[in-house]
């Protein structure tokens, strides 16, 4: 089989989401940082970050790659991972590895369009892009456009893919199937069950953010139960 990896940064395995909640005590540069240093710890291949701050703290304090993005939220356009090349830049010279884009076919702020995005990664940053999908059709673009890797992050949180069980393992093993690129399964994976039969359907790495770093759900969860409200 060819080695459908040669452009990523990070091996085979799991990479962790290190996000905060907005308005989140965790929502701090370093204090994420050392989330990152002990994803590190206990065996990440990868780390996945938003906001140059956030990347540029990570990278002084881990050694993994990391993949980047930059959220940016305007009135014009739904969507809103690293929308424009403008973010692209500021997650680069942040110190990612790799950048991580909304790779739909929704409208871009500023009539941005995803295939001048992915050239522009490519040829202005020299760094890898995984695009992230809702659907087979959209992957399958994003691979026609040249996205070096292909993700589910976005499957279940668009108008067409909304009320899809998550994780998408069935939307992995469908890529995996169609598509030349490594996929990531991302997007609801809660357990080491979930992570392992996603990499059993073939995906290359798994995603996991809120079931390993987001603090402030993991304790909603758990005192909701306790007090009957989950």
């Amino acid at each position: 089989m060819a080695d459908r990896s040669a452009a990523l940064p990070f091996a085979r395995g799991l990479v962790v989401s290190v996000q905060a909640e907005e308005g989140s005590p965790l929502d701090d540069p370093l204090v994420l940082a050392a989330l990152a240093r002990a994803a590190e710890r206990g065996g990440a291949v990868a780390i996945r970050a938003q906001g140059a701050a956030n990347i540029r703290a990570m990278r002084a304090h881990c050694a993994l790659p990391i993949v980047g993005l930059i959220k940016r939220r305007t009135p014009e356009s739904e969507v809103y991972i690293t929308p424009t090349i403008a973010e692209a830049r500021s997650a680069a010279e942040g110190g990612a590895a790799m950048i991580a884009l909304d790779a739909t076919q929704r409208p871009r702020p500023g009539g941005e369009r995803l295939d001048g995005l992915i050239a522009a990664v490519h040829r202005e940053l020299g760094l890898p892009v995984l695009a992230d999908c809702s659907s087979l059709e959209e992957a399958l673009e994003a691979e026609r456009l040249g996205a070096d890797a292909l993700a589910t992050t976005l499957c279940g949180y668009t108008e067409r893919s909304r009320g899809t069980p998550l994780p998408a393992l069935d939307l992995v093993e469908q890529i995996v199937a169609a598509a030349a690129r490594p996929v990531l399964c991302e997007g609801g994976v809660a357990t080491p069950r979930h992570a392992l039969e996603a990499l059993r359907r073939g995906a290359y790495a798994c995603v996991v953010g809120t079931a390993i770093t987001n603090v402030d759900a993991l304790t909603r969860h758990f005192a909701g139960a306790i007090s009957g409200q989950a």
